[in-house]
């Protein structure tokens, strides 16, 4: 298996896995050099928090309009299914990709998701022929509704949304990996690119990031770190890693010593 095989999500397929936010940025000019350096073949952009109708030149969506890159729609502010549903439909109207990213926010502190509005706004977007990602708790049951659902992937928290924190439960994304036939994207709380890499080692498809790259001292040069902690964990992992053994074992032949 290729280390390079696309990334599948839905209909769609991407050859990066790396997928990046358009939040938090100095500028534009800003923005565009950390999407160049990152390789993402997908931004987000958050539909709530951009005039998606200003293409004036200088915006970020007349970079967007370049075609450069797939626009992910991301539902970030929504509290409830209904506010989700009524932000994508919109998006859809002003000629948005139907490849989405659900995001229904239950706790205004955390930023954790909502599971039950999660899940009934998932069913819909889903009937309505959306390609739905959803963000989501790393919570095994929740996932596998997402999944039989329709959901063309499931994204699971490492930590909270601008934590930083990196993956603080690599056991349930453990879970989650060996239930899922689509899949897995890490979607917020990796700080650096070692934990982008451990996600793709442990077997993600992908990892979802905005504020580890935004809020590093040179946001260009953590794009890049990221882009090579993706495909190097990616590696890793189709590679397949030694098992761990509690003692020593010699790295030359111990026969035939002189």
């Amino acid at each position: 298996m290729s280390a390079l095989a696309p990334l599948k999500l839905g209909p769609y397929e991407f050859g990066s896995r790396l997928i990046v936010g358009t939040g938090k940025y100095a500028d534009v000019a800003q923005t565009e050099a950390v999407l160049v350096a990152s390789g993402a073949e997908i931004v987000t952009v958050a539909l709530r928090r951009v005039n998606l109708q200003d293409r004036s030149e200088g915006s970020l969506m007349s970079l967007l309009a370049s075609k450069r890159w797939t626009i992910l729609p991301n539902t970030a502010g929504c509290h409830t299914a209904e506010e989700a549903l009524r932000t994508l439909r919109l998006a859809r109207e002003l000629g948005i990709a139907e490849l989405v990213k659900l995001e229904v926010i239950g706790d205004a502190r955390t930023l954790y998701p909502d599971n039950e509005q999660t899940l009934e706004a998932a069913k819909l977007l889903v009937r309505e022929g959306f390609v739905v990602l959803p963000y989501c708790l790393d919570d095994p049951v929740l996932c596998k509704k997402l999944e039989d659902v329709g959901c063309a992937a499931v994204m699971p928290l490492a930590a909270p949304i601008g934590s930083g924190l990196g993956i603080r439960n690599p056991y349930n994304l453990q879970i989650i990996l060996e239930q899922a036939k689509v899949p897995v994207i890490v979607d917020a709380g990796v700080g650096t690119a070692s934990d982008a890499a451990v996600a793709m080692e442990l077997g993600c498809d992908g990892v979802l990031m905005n504020t580890a790259i935004a809020a590093a001292r040179d946001p260009v040069l953590m794009a890049e770190a990221m882009r090579e902690g993706i495909t190097a964990g990616r590696r890793a992992f189709l590679a397949g890693r030694m098992p761990k053994r509690l003692h020593a074992a010699a790295s030359s032949p111990v026969g035939g010593l002189i």
